[in-house]
């Protein structure tokens, strides 16, 4: 892959084996800077291990990998001093408060006491827990915890976050809370999200690379890769049809396929009144036109054969 200047993260045939085990079958992705990026698999997909690898906590055992123009194998220092990771284990002190959480982890990074204050606050105000910034965090519900450790990343202002399952185990409404929290991130720092949630992916990312088996197997925004799946341009006549009826439509529209409910139609651009017209010399009263809807979870199946689940 050639060098791109305007990548932040930029693997090359990334390989990873555990003995005869292939975890990771030559990667290749170019991340830009700012761009929020999903990585989406099964588990056993080597989504992990590529974060893994990435993050520097597993050499790749071939390939290349870096990090803001830094090797993860060459320079591993220099890439941890512009990452961070928000953990799919929230990483929080039940027993402090969030300012001293943020304090300790912006300590920890070698911050100023003024730079500390100035991060925490700004950083309580971006995640929404300004006014509970004072309660121990073991009164927090699960969403405030998230927050609060992606808040506990940013604190060191890296270049690249990392957030795997930032939602696992949220209730929709916290999910969903979370996600503006996420979006509201986009174009200030670069974002490579792991995810079980195809919502999710579909909501926020920027692009989306799905992985199965160790290798990726589709790379493209959301609305690229629906459209990629065979009936993605179906349009749906819903009605009682007669064969006379079907044919009808047939004669205007050959590839036409009966369906329980009326009909669908491998044509996009079909409408409402297009249908009317050719049915109502049928006597046919037609019900709803309207285009299939493909999902994200449609592109996975006709991808790997197989269903994400969280």
């Amino acid at each position: 892959m050639p060098p791109d200047d305007a990548a932040a993260v930029v693997t090359s045939g990334l390989r990873r084996e555990f003995g005869r085990i292939t975890a990771v079958d030559g990667i290749d992705l170019s991340i830009r800077r700012g761009e929020l990026f999903a990585l989406l698999g099964p588990n056993g997909a080597g989504k992990t291990t590529t974060i893994r690898m990435l993050c520097c906590l597993l050499r790749p055992s071939g390939g290349s990998a870096t990090i803001g123009g830094h090797d993860v194998d060459r320079d591993p220092l220099a890439v941890k001093r512009i990452i961070s990771v928000s953990p799919q284990e929230t990483a929080v002190a039940e027993h402090l408060n969030a300012w001293e959480n943020l304090s300790l982890m912006a300590r920890l990074h070698g911050l100023s006491r003024r730079e500390t204050r100035r991060r925490s606050k700004e950083l309580l105000q971006t995640m929404g827990l300004e006014q509970r910034a004072r309660d121990r965090v073991k009164k927090y519900s699960g969403g405030m915890k998230r927050r609060l450790s992606i808040a506990m990343a940013l604190v060191s202002d890296p270049d690249v976050l990392f957030l795997d399952e930032p939602t696992l185990g949220l209730d929709p409404q916290s999910r969903r809370g979370l996600w503006e929290h996420i979006a509201g991130l986009k174009g200030s720092v670069t974002i490579l999200l792991t995810t079980h949630y195809l919502e999710e992916a579909d909501a926020l990312a920027d692009r989306i690379a799905v992985i199965d088996e160790g290798a990726i197997v589709a790379l493209g925004t959301a609305d690229e890769l629906k459209a990629s799946v065979p009936g993605s341009g179906v349009t749906i006549v819903d009605a009682d049809l007669t064969d006379e009826a079907a044919e009808a439509l047939r004669s205007r529209w050959p590839d036409l396929r009966r369906t329980d409910a009326g009909a669908e139609i491998a044509d996009e651009g079909v409408s409402l009144d297009d249908v009317v017209d050719v049915l109502r010399p049928q006597g046919i009263a037609v019900r709803a036109v309207f285009r299939k809807k493909v999902t994200l979870d449609d592109v996975f199946v006709h991808l790997t054969g197989k269903e994400l689940r969280p």
